[in-house]
């Protein structure tokens, strides 16, 4: 949930028609950020929390031992049924509602440690055996344990006798490690214009393949499941990545006060109530209910700590004060998060020359580097303006009702601990930082194995585990037709990789064709002209980013005269006469593109069409993983015939149906050779 919930909204949208039109109307007028939020400070009221507080009870996070216990339940259940990664985790979520010091806690981790055993997670398995001991697991069932632990120490004697076995027959090799996890590869360099403000120039040609940009993020913030609630059954990306580093875990640890946070290990435990979460964790369920971007802009704010916020306001005061309204790289470059902000850049901005290394502040330590990103004010619509900040500005509130809190809660302890955040102003960055994610969040993606052993082959799936602001990875500009690829890795730090507690989200950018020297690198923000006619592209990311693309694809596509894309990459068929379909005059119609035939279709009726070809494609792979092939072919091949008849092979369902057929015919192979062995 990217925006606040639905009901949220609705509450904000309410006050804000009560402004009536002459204070809209001012508020309409107002492009500073600090007196956007003034102006709303005031009127959150006591009934705007209430109203949060009934929101969010579906998404309470106090612990709570009737969960727990109902979560341990489903684990024996799992259990029992030799699913034992299911059972792991149903335990891992009793034990994060379980309260500290109970004997519910400990039976939970003792129960997860025989678990772990059978998945062969020995070291983690003996991490439990002592958890649950330190949680005073009752004597007279600890001879269990006991049986388990010398299990788990014997198994792992073998696995370290076999690692050294096979370790004397390795050669040594010495591999040189980067302390820097941001940072251009060699002939790729920051270019500044006033017309794109700050991108990424090769200087030499680059073959398809080469990794051109290495970037870590600043900040990122897990993305919970829709259906996520405490009581909630659903195992969603919460239960199964540690919520500081994203390294995926079986055992997780909890945070001692709330039922949500969840990590890998003690040590990101410590380090991220260090960062963030000492603040974060009293209003949990307020971030879950107000959404990932206020929960990340918020974040982004904390960590950076009130020093290094009180140095990028003065910076970004400074660079107005010679830039106009732009923020600067140091004292004179404007930075550029993304091409959308070219309206914005297209100011003249005379002293960017003066600056020789437009790189300065866009490594992932840098804050000044992501506040210096374009918020684009005034492209926010004013009802949305005025959403972001009541939502900031409650959030803020709700954490000054809090309580008594001790005067270093509020402290910057790199700095000594000798300052004091002020929550106007902690508001306020944290709704610039809000502003500026609508253009340049980033979704975390990693792939989804669905593990069985009984299946020939496993089926996978792309998922958005996180949403993180990265500083260099923002200068990429769009295109429809991009020239680079971008992958992630987690976990650990680019230091020293895997270190304990190191909170560490990096991208990889490789070109994913050849790039003559000269030539800028490109990234997709999302519509891509294989999945889209040009116009609707052009309407989306303007509605999103705030800029019309005139990329090489869309120029292309317009120059034909009619807008449509062209037939190899348009994915709609024409069922009379097999031509491409293009948007009509009126947006619901497509019409055919040959100029003899008179076909067309409504939308409603295509996506009634697509709505049907998914059931039967979902049909066929539920057929898959019962493996009943036979079934799942018969249905695929009347799906394959549906969707022949008006999609492209271009479609995105024509490969998801070509994947599973592939799969099926497979699993009919593997079937064939096991019969005959």
């Amino acid at each position: 949930m990217d925006l606040p919930c639905p009901e949220w909204v609705k509450h904000v949208e309410q006050k804000w028609t009560q402004q009536g039109p002459a204070k809209r109307e001012s508020f309409s007028l107002l492009a500073d950020i600090d007196e956007i939020y003034r102006y709303v400070q005031p009127r959150v009221k006591q009934d705007d929390l209430e109203v949060l507080f009934r929101i969010s009870e579906k998404y309470a996070v106090n612990k709570c031992s009737e969960s727990a216990a109902r979560f341990r339940e489903q684990g024996n259940h799992r259990f029992k049924l030799k699913d034992f990664k299911s059972a792991a985790l149903y335990y891992s979520k009793g034990v994060s509602c379980a309260a500290h010091d109970t004997e519910l806690l400990s039976i939970c981790y003792a129960n997860r440690s025989a678990a772990l055993l059978h998945l062969g997670l020995y070291k983690e398995c003996l991490e439990d055996i002592q958890r649950a001991l330190d949680e005073g697991y009752p004597s007279h069932l600890q001879g269990k344990l006991t049986n388990r632990q010398t299990q788990c120490v014997n198994e792992i004697k073998k696995q370290e006798e076999s690692k050294a076995s096979y370790l004397k027959q390795q050669t040594p090799q010495n591999e040189e490690k980067n302390n820097d996890n941001t940072q251009l590869s060699a002939a790729v360099s920051v270019h500044f214009t006033p017309e794109k403000g700050r991108h990424l120039l090769v200087e030499e040609n680059k073959a398809a393949g080469e990794v051109v940009v290495e970037d870590e993020a600043f900040s990122f913030v897990l993305i919970p499941s829709d259906e996520w609630h405490m009581k909630s059954s659903i195992l969603g990306t919460e239960h199964t990545y540690c919520h500081h580093c994203l390294l995926q875990t079986l055992s997780s640890v909890p945070c001692p006060d709330c039922s949500y946070a969840r990590y890998c290990g003690p040590a990101c435990r410590t380090e991220s109530w260090r960062q963030y979460h000492r603040w974060e964790c009293p209003s949990g369920a307020q971030l879950l209910t107000l959404g990932v971007l206020a929960h990340l802009a918020l974040r982004v704010a904390l960590k950076a700590g009130l020093k290094d916020v009180q140095r990028a306001r003065e910076s970004h005061d400074n660079g107005e004060a010679s830039n106009g309204q732009y923020g600067s790289c140091g004292e004179h470059c404007l930075v550029k998060a993304s091409q959308s902000e070219q309206t914005e850049a297209a100011s003249p901005v005379s002293r960017c020359s003066e600056c020789a290394d437009h790189s300065r502040n866009c490594h992932s330590t840098s804050y000044l580097g992501i506040y210096s990103l374009l918020p684009h004010v005034l492209h926010h619509a004013p009802s949305l303006r005025f959403l972001l900040a009541f939502t900031m500005a409650t959030l803020c509130q709700r954490m000054t009702d809090m309580g008594p809190l001790p005067e270093t809660r509020w402290c910057n302890e790199q700095e000594g601990g000798d300052g004091h955040w002020d929550l106007s102003m902690l508001g306020a960055t944290a709704l610039r930082h809000m502003m500026q994610l609508r253009c340049n969040a980033q979704a975390v993606t990693a792939i989804r194995i669905k593990e069985d052993s009984s299946l020939a082959v496993q089926s996978s799936r792309e998922l958005r585990i996180a949403t993180a602001v990265f500083p260099l990875l923002s200068l990429l500009n769009h295109s429809c037709c991009p020239n680079t690829s971008v992958s992630f890795s987690v976990g650990g730090s680019s230091a020293q990789p895997g270190t304990p507690g190191a909170s560490r989200v990096a991208v990889t950018v490789r070109t994913c064709r050849d790039v003559r020297a000269g030539q800028e690198l490109l990234h997709c923000y999302g519509p891509h002209r294989s999945r889209m006619e040009v116009r609707r592209r052009q309407r989306l990311l303007l509605e999103q980013y705030f800029f019309h693309c005139s990329c090489e694809a869309c120029e292309l596509e317009v120059a034909d005269g009619t807008g449509a894309s062209p037939s190899t990459f348009s994915d709609l068929k024409c069922e009379s006469c097999g031509g491409v379909l293009q948007m009509g005059t009126d947006t619901d119609v497509h019409v055919c593109s040959q100029s003899s035939c008179c076909y067309q279709i409504t939308s409603t009726d295509i996506q009634r069409k697509l709505h049907a070809l998914q059931c039967l494609l979902d049909q066929a792979v539920d057929h898959l993983e019962k493996q009943r092939t036979d079934v799942a072919l018969r249905v695929l091949q009347e799906a394959g015939g549906q969707a022949d008849h008006f999609l492209m092979n271009t479609h995105a369902l024509q490969g998801e149906l070509a994947d599973a057929t592939a799969r099926a015919f497979a699993s009919m192979e593997e079937t064939f050779r096991q019969l005959c062995r």
